[in-house]
């Protein structure tokens, strides 16, 4: 036999595609007679757990961008009022010149030129300070004449008449005010109530 001439003894035996295939889906058995799962089985829990780890981590993905969204909004929010409430303080202590005010000139009465020019200086005044009010977004609340609001109106006292239907302001002792949507004091007011009517019983004898 020439060197060039292998026995089949010594040709390795290359093992067909079947072979393979059912070696990757044979159990192996160990030892101890426990089956364990094949190749393919353990690629397929695999994958199986990959994607539900895959699932739970865009899950909670989804909710921290929802949660950072909300925080985003509210923060701007938050700052929005800060500089539109920022005056609520302020404002509320400028009231109390205003009250001051028209109550001035309530009393200045009389038809003296003294009377005449401090009643027009009070005047002069309290338009200027209004203005400023509002320029601030402070604005006045006078319900006279309007139908009775619980959120803007606090009712003092209950008036009957027959002049204006029942619950609407008849008067007001104090005005209210607002900053923009938010409201500073309610205005103090009386409202209407229906009259009582009069029954006449006619006596026969």
């Amino acid at each position: 036999m020439s060197k060039d001439q292998a026995s089949p003894e010594s040709t390795p035996k290359v093992p067909d595609q079947a072979t393979q295939a059912a070696s990757v889906d044979t159990p192996i058995e160990t030892e101890e007679g426990v089956v364990e799962p094949t190749p393919i089985e353990q690629l397929a829990e695999q994958l199986t757990e990959a994607t539900r780890r895959a699932d739970e981590n865009w899950d909670k993905f989804l909710r921290t961008q929802a949660e950072l969204e909300n925080l985003r909004r509210r923060s701007e929010k938050d700052l929005q009022n800060a500089n539109k409430y920022a005056l609520e303080r302020f404002a509320k202590e400028l009231l109390s010149v205003v009250d001051s005010l028209e109550l001035g000139l309530q009393a200045a009465v009389g038809e003296t030129s003294d009377v005449a020019k401090l009643r027009e200086g009070m005047e002069l005044t309290l338009k200027q300070l209004s203005s400023v009010l509002e320029k601030f977004g402070i604005r006045a609340v006078d319900p006279k004449g309007e139908k009775f609001n619980p959120d803007l109106h606090q009712a003092m006292a209950m008036q009957p008449t027959a002049d204006m239907e029942p619950n609407t302001v008849v008067k007001v002792f104090q005005r209210g005010y607002l900053l923009h949507d938010r409201l500073l004091r309610p205005a103090m007011v009386v409202i209407a109530q229906a009259a009582e009517e009069s029954t006449h019983i006619d006596e026969q004898a």
